[in-house]
């Protein structure tokens, strides 16, 4: 017998599970609904005093992030820790990220890579790069 569902199947739905997959066994290949999808997501903005990285991470032990720059790159990682089910229980949606991951920003070059400060706090890291002082022009008096 041939099963027959009265209600039509979410095509969006199943190409997202698809997604999911790929993105799971291939290393994270970019979303079908465009954009790239990371962990954790992140915002980027810049002030004309600093350069502001917003990554939302919630649960995460702040030890268990590690920021650094490099060469004009500011790079997050960490690992966030599986949750295993309960002893006998059924897993029907997985949704939550558990696993090592980094992100990397490219920043821009009038950062100060010496004036950089991190804070977590209800789960969003936020990084804050300071911008250098710019030259200031000036008269240059003629001898």
């Amino acid at each position: 017998m041939l099963y027959r569902s009265f209600f039509p199947r979410d095509l969006f739905a199943d190409i997202e599970r698809m997604q999911r997959e790929l993105d799971r066994n291939l290393g994270g290949a970019p979303s079908i609904r465009g954009g790239t999808r990371g962990y954790p997501a992140m915002n980027v903005g810049t002030t004309a005093r600093s350069v502001d990285v917003y990554a939302f991470a919630p649960g995460m032990d702040p030890d268990s992030l590690e920021v650094q720059i490099e060469k004009g790159m500011l790079a997050i990682s960490g690992e966030r820790k599986n949750e295993p089910a309960g002893q006998g229980a059924t897993v029907h949606i997985d949704e939550r990220f558990g696993g090592r991951f980094r992100r990397v920003v490219s920043l821009p070059d009038d950062v100060d890579a010496n004036a950089v400060t991190a804070t977590y706090r209800d789960g969003v890291l936020h990084v804050c790069v300071a911008r250098k002082e710019p030259a200031q022009a000036r008269r240059i008096p003629i001898q």
